[in-house]
């Protein structure tokens, strides 16, 4: 398994990751329901086998599936601590942030995640001057690493507007995780508003 640096974190990850929206999200890729114990059974083995393999990236997020994909992920990597490294997701705004990670780390059975990120998919200019201002999501996600509860902050886009380099240059965030379609790999995509 390869592995590398991710971000500023310092941490070393597998470069190949396990995303948490299939195991969360009815009928997502294919014919699943995670209310069904024999098929959420077969998402905890495929989390433990890549484990197994050498899989050590975890990404989530509570909009998966309202935490259920968390869940999941919380039972299928128990006893997996220094082991691997988990990633999940919060919303745009300082409402709420603390108690959203606080559910996720209960739901994840741990005391921190290794990264909290900014869960997004096209930023504003309005919606990045709320990110980056006092008391907005970025200054909310710093305290919450300060304190110790995430290892490292970051955001998800899958867009390349001035938002994201603004984002990028404020030198506040460890990662930024981007959309890239392996099978579709062409520079502009017509289905995406943002090319």
């Amino acid at each position: 398994m390869e592995h590398a640096t991710l971000g500023r974190t310092g941490r070393e990850v597998s470069r190949l990751g396990f995303g948490g929206a299939p195991a969360g999200l009815k009928n997502y890729l294919d014919e699943y329901d995670p209310a069904r114990r024999d098929q959420r059974e077969e998402v905890v083995v495929a989390i433990r086998r890549a484990v197994e393999i050498g899989v050590t990236y975890f990404d989530t997020a509570p909009g998966y599936g309202d935490g259920v994909s968390e869940s999941i992920f919380g039972e299928a990597l128990s006893g997996c601590a220094e082991d691997v490294f988990v990633a999940t997701k919060i919303g745009a705004s300082a409402d709420g942030a603390r108690r959203s990670l606080e559910g996720s780390l209960e739901r994840l059975r741990r005391d921190h995640v290794d990264l909290v990120q900014i869960h997004g998919s096209s930023y504003s200019v309005e919606q990045t001057d709320a990110m980056l201002a006092p008391g907005g999501i970025v200054e909310t996600l710093e305290a919450l690493r300060e304190e110790g509860l995430t290892r490292a902050i970051g955001f998800t886009t899958e867009d390349t507007n001035d938002s994201v380099y603004r984002l990028i240059r404020s030198g506040r965030l460890d990662v930024m995780q981007v959309c890239y379609n392996m099978i579709y790999q062409h520079p502009y995509e017509p289905t995406r508003p943002f090319g």
